[in-house]
């Protein structure tokens, strides 16, 4: 039986090469989190299922961790299936990242993605230097960007204080010596500089390349958003592709979701229409392609939710009414992001299984 990563499945996602993907998992584990396009028979019914199967196609199978995908695997081998387990399952999937990289003005924008979490993280460089952007755990994968690309990591900051992931800010920030910028409305408990609304963050000395930071209250009340360059808007958990952050995990929906529209409104109705938007997060919905930056403009963003931007009380029963599972593990996480809890490194990965659930 044959193996393969999800190093190799990332590379030919999106392409012509691209696998059928099998989903062995049960139908619950796989409403609970999936992946996008995947094709699913729980492996308790593969052996009564093999006819739904293409003949001409690789078959990736895929599982929580591995297991079942093995045995999948090995029944389809047995049927003249071309096909190949994923090594470690959708729990490897949550590691995997790659990038895409946008021109912002005079500095380079590398958005980093988590694919599996469907987390998205942002270097963002000029001359030989750039700030960090909602880091997730892997340290590494921000000081890998920086290195290709000759940058010193000088800032690392985050939007608002993550309830669906393990923050990467402070171990960054330790393993770099950059300085760790923080909302402190949050309630961090260890060191940091504060952001200061409506403040410039030069990123290069003396070229005018600058990062303004933009106060937006409404998935939480210290979430912040940062305009690069005139060019760019790093939207953290307020905008997303396709939506908005979710006003409730406070247990104050009604009350956040106000905030909320007020931030979307009241900062887009100061940028370009022109000026791209990079979230924090995406969805199921959105297609992500290799190399291909997660985006949308202030103008595509307005006219896609221009009934709702343009009605405050829709807006907010939209808001209030779209509330889902809240994010695995989300109040253990939110302690150890504020630094109330340890975090052992060996529990992380079990501790952010799941998608991210910070959307409506």
């Amino acid at each position: 039986m044959r193996t393969t990563t999800v190093n190799e499945l990332g590379k030919v996602l999106g392409t012509d090469e691209e696998p059928f993907i099998l989903d062995v998992r049960d139908e619950d584990e796989v409403r609970d989190w999936g992946m996008p396009h995947a094709f699913n028979i729980p492996l308790s019914e593969l052996g009564n299922r093999v006819e739904e199967l293409p003949k001409d196609r690789t078959i990736f199978t895929l599982c929580l961790a591995g297991s079942r995908s093995q045995q999948a695997a090995a029944l389809l081998e047995e049927q003249g299936f071309d096909v190949l387990s994923i090594d470690g399952g959708i729990t490897a999937w949550a590691g995997y990242y790659d990038t895409a990289s946008v021109t912002a003005g005079k500095a380079e924008v590398v958005q980093v993605r988590r694919r599996g979490k469907g987390c998205l993280s942002y270097v963002i460089g000029h001359g030989d230097s750039a700030f960090v952007v909602d880091p997730s755990v892997d340290a590494h994968e921000y000081i890998k960007v920086a290195q290709e690309h000759g940058w010193r990591i000088k800032r690392v900051f985050d939007t608002h204080l993550h309830a669906d992931h393990i923050s990467g800010a402070r171990e960054l920030a330790k393993q770099t010596g950059a300085s760790l910028m923080l909302n402190p409305t949050e309630g961090y408990l260890y060191p940091h500089e504060n952001v200061v609304d409506g403040q410039f963050y030069e990123i290069s000395d003396g070229v005018g390349v600058t990062v303004k930071a933009l106060h937006s209250p409404g998935h939480t009340m210290g979430s912040v958003m940062f305009v690069v360059d005139d060019s760019a808007l790093i939207s953290g958990d307020t905008i997303f592709v396709d939506g908005a952050g979710r006003p409730d995990l406070a247990e104050k929906a009604e009350a956040y979701a106000k905030e909320l529209y007020g931030s979307i409104t009241g900062h887009l109705g100061s940028l370009g229409g022109e000026v791209n938007i990079f979230p924090a997060h995406f969805g199921d919905r959105v297609e992500v392609l290799p190399s291909t930056a997660v985006l949308t403009t202030v103008s595509k963003f307005q006219q896609d939710f221009e009934v709702l931007l343009g009605d405050k009380e829709q807006f907010l029963a939209w808001a209030t009414g779209k509330a889902t599972n809240r994010p695995p593990n989300y109040q253990r996480i939110v302690r150890i992001n504020q630094g109330r809890e340890t975090l052992i490194m060996t529990e992380a990965p079990e501790m952010e299984l799941g998608p991210n659930r910070c959307a409506i």
